[in-house]
């Protein structure tokens, strides 16, 4: 029996997705299989043996310094 969905299944499982996932972590997923579909293409080719490229460091975030306070004079 081979495996057919039609559009009514695939929008199903698109559903089922988002709401697991939510519509915000969608972009990362997508970005992840990207990057591993690349890989595996490249490692099939033989390119695998090239060092991969560093990813950007992410900007640090700004610190929220506080005011010191000042001793009560006794």
């Amino acid at each position: 029996m081979p495996l057919r969905l039609g559009p009514t299944e695939l929008i199903i499982i698109l559903v089922i997705i988002l709401i697991i996932f939510g519509v915000g972590r969608l972009g990362e997923i997508g970005g992840a299989m990207g990057k591993g579909i690349r890989e595996f293409r490249r490692g099939q080719s033989g390119e695998l043996e090239q060092k991969p490229e560093p990813e950007p460091e992410p900007a640090p975030k700004p610190s929220t310094s506080r005011r010191r306070r000042r001793p009560k004079a006794s």
